[in-house]
Order: structure tokens, then sequence, then C-alpha cells
């Protein structure tokens, strides 16, 4: 029997033969496969050192469905999740290293990408033209340019379905709390907020090292451009706050909460984008993007729209650590939890309703805060797979727009000053310096292709 160490020899041989000729990124693209009302949905898991490993658990659990593959460029996060899964559902999944050889398996129907957000869109767009239908993590890309590439695949691909983990959408309490605001419960609203605050510590300065025999660093970077040497303070969760990689607190957690803002008032793209902030936390150290933001979204007469992100001040709003709160002219407002539950009160702050949870959300958990709930987000997934529904609770479309805020807002940050943009589109108005922030540079190898 073989034992660990000589596995992770062998995995990492085996990995540093593979060569990019092998594969055709190029080829006709397969057709997902139509499935069954109680057909097993076969899964691959890509990405699992923290919330991808939360996902194949939580996935591992629910009834007609297997998680038979775990793809990660570092084996010992691949040989966790790997053991977490056979302790959930009995089975042990197979591994991979390379990301395009889980793809190549015709067994499998679908595939669940957290990786690294540099990899989101040019990993769904290859499992699409693999024929896999794709539960995408929030945010959907690393760029606004990404999303744009996203929506042509989808299109193009169109028998995959594609999902975004912008779970709360299938929370129910939260569902119930959108339709509260739809219905005109608080009068109209043209003022609502969002806001996480956490108490993240200093991730110091690097030192360049080798990189661990069991990372592939070279699959790791996968679509962006080389350049940054390998440090001991990257991976794997601080490269959030690196704008080569990551997206800051606005994507790693503004994403999901602009989402129910536009959820619950209807809207897509603003008219003009304003960001303040900057690093003013531990700032003898790496972290690039902002630890304290505040974003502003105008509609044109419509509503304003707030994002507060403290990454390293932990203090609350209204009370909470994270949420939204919707403001209507009857004198009512409408705050959500970051979890499931939801309160309505009045001018001088008396609840006049108060809806709880059943199902525990925990606050503070980055890596599975919501197992129970997540999967309705993901029944809902598989049921317009196995076609009992039509629609998606969370849509790509959706997913890229409230990415694309997001996106807007850091490059609002990054330049300076306020973006204009066209709200039919979503694109920057006459503006060369954000323009050059819409895209990014790729390793030629990975570059995304339609």
């Amino acid at each position: 029997m073989i034992n660990r160490r000589d596995f992770l020899k062998q995995a990492a041989a085996s990995a540093a033969l593979l060569s990019l000729g092998e594969f055709d990124l190029g080829a006709a693209p397969a057709k997902a496969r139509v499935l069954g009302a109680n057909e097993i949905i076969r899964i691959g898991v890509a990405g699992v050192n923290s919330r991808g490993r939360a996902i194949a658990q939580t996935l591992s659990k629910m009834p007609l469905c297997e998680v038979v593959c775990i793809c990660d460029c570092d084996l010992n996060a691949m040989a966790r999740c790997q053991e977490t899964v056979r302790k959930v559902s009995g089975k042990m999944p197979r591994g991979e290293q390379d990301y395009r050889r889980m793809l190549e398996d015709k067994d499998i129907d679908a595939v669940a990408i957290a990786m690294p957000d540099h990899w989101h869109a040019t990993a769904a767009i290859m499992a699409m033209q693999a024929g896999k239908h794709v539960y995408l993590e929030k945010p959907t890309s690393h760029n606004p340019a990404e999303n744009e590439m996203l929506l042509k695949a989808a299109a193009k691909y169109h028998r995959c379905v594609v999902a975004v983990g912008t779970q709360r959408r299938s929370w129910p309490n939260v569902v119930a709390a959108m339709d509260e605001v739809r219905s005109g419960a608080l009068g109209e609203v043209h003022f609502a907020k969002s806001w996480l605050t956490s108490n993240r510590p200093s991730i110091g300065r690097g030192k360049v090292v080798p990189v661990p025999a069991h990372l592939n660093w070279d699959f790791w970077q996968g679509p962006a451009a080389r350049g940054p040497e390998y440090k001991d303070n990257l991976v794997h969760y601080n490269w959030h706050w690196f704008w080569h990689w990551g997206t800051g607190e606005a994507l790693n957690n503004g994403t999901h909460f602009i989402d129910l803002l536009r959820m619950g008032l209807g809207l897509d793209y603003p008219t003009e984008v304003t960001s303040v902030g900057g690093r003013y936390h531990f700032r003898d150290d790496d972290w690039e993007c902002p630890d304290t933001q505040l974003v502003t979204f105008q509609f044109a007469d419509k509503a304003t729209l707030s994002w507060e992100g403290r990454s390293c001040d932990g203090t609350p709003v209204e009370g909470l650590k994270s949420g939204v709160a919707f403001y209507g002219d009857k004198g009512l407002t409408l705050i959500v939890s970051g979890g499931n539950a939801y309160q309505i009160v009045d001018r001088q702050g008396k609840v006049v309703k108060d809806v709880k949870s059943e199902l525990e959300f925990k606050e503070g958990d980055t890596v599975n805060p919501s197992e129970r709930l997540d999967m309705f987000h993901f029944q809902n997934w598989f049921d317009v797979i196995r076609g009992k529904e039509t629609k998606l609770n969370a849509s790509l479309r959706d997913g890229c727009i409230s990415t694309q805020l997001m996106q807007l807002g850091n490059i609002a940050q990054r330049v300076g000053h306020s973006l204009n943009v066209d709200p039919a589109t979503g694109r920057i108005i006459d503006d060369s310096a954000a323009q050059k922030l819409w895209s990014r540079e790729y390793d030629p190898k990975w570059a995304p292709k339609i």
C-alpha cells in the first residue's frame, strides 16, 4: 500500500510532466448531459482548501448527488478534502491536481468552482466547453471584461446550467424579506445599505521562499500573468488582498450583500459609482486592497445603494457584524442579518416584525457558516439541471452584475475619482484611466477563449 509521502512524490512528479500541448482547449465543445429526475448528479469540486471543502462536504450530504472527484493544485488540500468526503459519504473521490484532467472525465456531470478569484471565469468557461454544468462561487470573475466573456460563453454553451454562489437568494427568510421590500411594505425605498465588519489580523511582510513540494505554483497562478514571486504569506487565503489575484473585501464579501440590495429593489447597473477608503490598519505589511472602504452606487433618481467594508474593525453596524438595511418612506426599515433572519423597525427603533431562523448561521465562520441553508441553493441548481424547475435563484447574469458593481467600486477606489456608468451595459463612460482596469493581462497558456 502506498504511503502518503510516496503519494505526494508521485503526484508531484506526474504534474511536472504535464504540458499544455496535451490538451486542446479549442476543440469542439461537448454537450451537457440531460439528466433524469432521479439520476445521480456526479460532481467534481475544484479549489478545496477552505470554502471548496465546505461545498464538497455539503454536496456529499445531499440525496442523488455524488462527489466523485476533488481537484486542487495543493496535494495536501486535495487529500484533506478527499478524506472529508469519504467520512461523509463512505466513498473516496479520486484526486486530480490538473483541472483539465477533471474536465476530460465524461462521467462527471457538473463542477463546483471555488478556486481563487483570478481563476473563476477561466475555469467556468473551460467547464462549459467541456459540457459540464457549473456552480461558480462568487465573485464570478476577477475583472469586468471576464463578466462579458462569461455571459457570451453561457449563451454559446446554453445547455450548461450555470449557477452562482450568492446563496442567500435561496435562504427562505431572506427571500421573504426581499418579498416584503418589493411588496411595498416599507413604502418606496430610495436608500439601502450593506456592510461587513471583521477583525482580520496583519498579514505581515512575506518572505520569498521555495514553493512547497505539495503545491503546483504554476497551476495556482493559472490565468494570471506571471510576475510576483512566491511568498510565505500568500497561499492559501491572503491572496484576497493582492490586486494581482484577489479583489479585496468588496468582492470577497460585498458581492453577497450588494446582491441582496439589487434583489430587493430590482436594480441592475448604476449611473455613478464612488469609493473612498484605504489601507488604514497594519500599514507595515503586504496587504494592497482597502481594509476600510465605502462604495456608493447612484441609480439615477431611483435609489442610492452603499457598501461599507471594514476588514480590521469589527464594530457593528445596526447592531450586526454584517447585513443589509432598506429604508422606506413609511418610516419603516427592514434589516436582514448576515444569516437567515430579519426585522422591521419603525422610526423610534421599535421592532414591529421579527422573523428568526430555525436554521443556524455561524457568525464569523468564514468557511462554512450556513451548511443547511446552502442546501436550498444547491437543490435549486439540481432541480434546474433535471428540468424540474426552469429558473435559477442565482443566475449567471445576476451574479455577473453584482460582481461588476463591486468591481466598479474597486476601480473608482484605485483611480481616485467617481465613475460615470452606462446603466444599460454597466460599462464605464469616457474614462481612459478607469478603462485600463477593465481587463487584465493573462498568461498566454491560460488566457480565456470562447
